[in-house]
């Protein structure tokens, strides 16, 4: 374990600096091949759990320490340690013991065994008084950034705290059946053979009762399922897509949706994204599917003039880059790393791109906005300023819409599903 608490304590510490979690979990496997499947799933645990309640904790350790821990390392080793205290099954003792044990390993944690050891005594010794305290702090007690809390409050003044807890939760592990290639309820059946029973949410999509390693889904390298959200798989029957169409898919990596639109109809497919190694991920979930796209384009969805070959599409799908506030649950890093400051830029680039976008649609074509934001400014605020510029636009209200869906177009993440924004428009 103190092998696990150390890295842990190195991973959030680099993302709290301003790195994603994926990618310093990627570059730890990485560096260090020799550790188990066991112990790369503790130190993901550890990472993403401290990162889901680092609000909370802060305010726990505050409480605890009479002055700041001047090295980052050692205050970050804490915080696993009061995570592991406050939400794992391991024992207390073991916890504590490991713990005072890893400080030793740190170079400026010499001499620090008994802060530590006293630390998280003090913590046991007063849990539920400091629990009590720490949630006296509105960041200690719905573990977001205050700008996220006030900015929700605003918005959503009677559901605000529930949004807040669902992102605090664990996600679900829901599956797309590749219906190509089986039926869905022959695949569920397959689940139950191999001890995965599921439970069928509508359309394509199965969500485990227990979340199993990707490589272990039963016909998973051979194309019959994909892992996607619920919110993310009502995007594309929402688009309407017909056999013989030409669509486009913007912003497309890592190619969950487009994946999602060929399975559902015989189309001329372009997959658009600006990033070309995000790109080659597109390429791989096709070729495991055993589906193809028409063209496979590295470029920027707002300015087609530097790909578009000038026939205009009937259906663009523009999930677009966005704050991510939808989906913290999935990547609780978002809320440590993303500023209010962001805002203003994100929207504009929104802007932007559909814009552009729309001089591609042809007449009476539409296109679907989608964002995994639960922010107005991002959603709705972004549609009802596109419409006032551009006459030719109309927003529909379709009737397949998720029956959860608020009436302007945005779910809000529960236990099924992560948060969304929808809106289809037509070109008039």
């Amino acid at each position: 374990m103190v092998k696990t608490q150390l890295a842990a304590a190195t991973v959030v510490q680099k993302v709290l600096g301003g790195s994603n979690l994926t990618g310093v979990l990627q570059d730890l496997w990485q560096s260090e091949s020799s550790l188990t499947p066991q112990q790369r799933g503790a130190i993901q645990d550890l990472s993403y759990g401290v990162l889901r309640f680092y609000g909370q904790l802060e305010a726990i350790l505050g409480l605890l320490l009479s002055k700041p821990v001047r090295d980052r390392q050692l205050h970050h080793l804490l915080l696993i340690g009061l995570y592991q205290l406050l939400y794992s099954k391991t024992r207390p003792f073991v916890v504590v013991d490991h713990a005072v044990n890893a400080s030793r390993s740190l170079t400026s944690g010499k001499g620090m065994q008994g802060l530590v050891n006293a630390v998280l005594r003090n913590f046991l010794r007063q849990r539920d008084a400091l629990l009590e305290q720490a949630a006296h702090q509105e960041t200690g007690c719905y573990s977001y950034p205050q700008w996220w809390i006030d900015k929700l409050r605003l918005q959503f003044p009677q559901r605000f705290q529930a949004i807040l807890d669902a992102g605090n939760q664990h996600p679900p592990m829901t599956l797309r059946v590749n219906q190509r290639k089986i039926a869905v309820q022959d695949y569920r059946d397959l689940l139950v053979q191999h001890d995965m029973p599921a439970e069928w949410l509508g359309g394509a999509a199965l969500r485990l009762d227990k979340p199993v390693l990707v490589q272990k889904l039963p016909g998973f390298h051979e194309g019959l399922v994909s892992v996607q959200d619920l919110g993310a798989q009502f995007a594309v029957p929402l688009l309407d897509v017909h056999d013989g169409m030409r669509v486009l898919d913007a912003c497309a990596a890592p190619g969950g949706k487009t994946a999602h639109l060929l399975e559902l109809g015989d189309i001329a497919l372009t997959a658009l994204d600006n990033d070309a190694q995000r790109l080659t991920r597109v390429r791989h979930n096709l070729d495991r599917l055993k589906l193809s796209v028409a063209q496979l384009l590295c470029g920027d969805a707002g300015q087609p003039d530097s790909w578009w070959d000038g026939q205009k599409y009937d259906r663009i799908l523009a999930d677009v880059p966005c704050s991510a506030s939808g989906v913290v649950r999935r990547h609780p890093d978002i809320k440590w790393l993303r500023r209010e400051s962001d805002m203003a830029k994100l929207v504009a680039q929104q802007r932007g791109i559909l814009a552009a976008l729309w001089k591609t649609l042809n007449r009476n074509g539409k296109l679907l906005y989608v964002t995994c934001s639960i922010f107005a400014e991002e959603n709705l605020a972004q549609i009802e300023g596109f419409i006032q510029q551009q006459p030719d636009a109309r927003l529909l209200t379709p009737s397949d819409l998720p029956a959860e869906t608020l009436p302007d177009g945005q779910l809000l993440p529960d236990e099924r599903h992560d948060g969304f924004f929808y809106a289809l428009l037509q070109k008039v």
